[in-house]
């Protein structure tokens, strides 16, 4: 039993890009999946897909590389908020990844956002990991 899924599925995608992997599979939850629609929407991954077809399913994401230099649009993954020691972040003190060059992904009421999007919402919530 895994205790810390989103640590895994972290995990799971810097190994791929360590490995220079094209895709990675990587058991389901609803988490999960909205983290990886947050991290395609922001161009950190070319493309995923959802496979429903087993009882937990499996996310397949197609990992983006430059086509000149074949460098990972991810240079570090970096879980924040863990199950032992949960970092929140109000509205007002949103963190900042590399002075905004990269992202903040974080869970809120109204769902799993960045920090630019959960601050023009106004809602502050727990900081799940930092993207660059």
């Amino acid at each position: 039993m895994n205790t810390d899924p989103i640590a895994d599925f972290l995990t799971r995608v810097r190994n791929a890009i360590k490995a220079n992997h094209r895709v990675v599979e990587i058991p389901a939850s609803n988490i999960k999946k909205e983290i990886t629609k947050v991290l395609y929407h922001k161009g950190y991954i070319q493309s995923y897909r959802f496979d429903d077809s087993s009882v937990q399913g499996t996310i397949k994401i197609a990992l983006k590389y430059n086509p000149t230099t074949k460098l990972p649009a991810i240079t570090k993954l970096e879980r924040v908020s863990t199950p032992g020691l949960r970092k929140y972040a109000h509205v007002e003190n949103m963190p900042r990844v590399l002075s905004g060059l990269g992202i903040a992904i974080l869970s809120t009421s109204k769902g799993v956002m960045t920090e630019k999007e959960a601050k023009a919402q106004n809602v502050g919530g727990e900081v799940l990991c930092h993207v660059y």
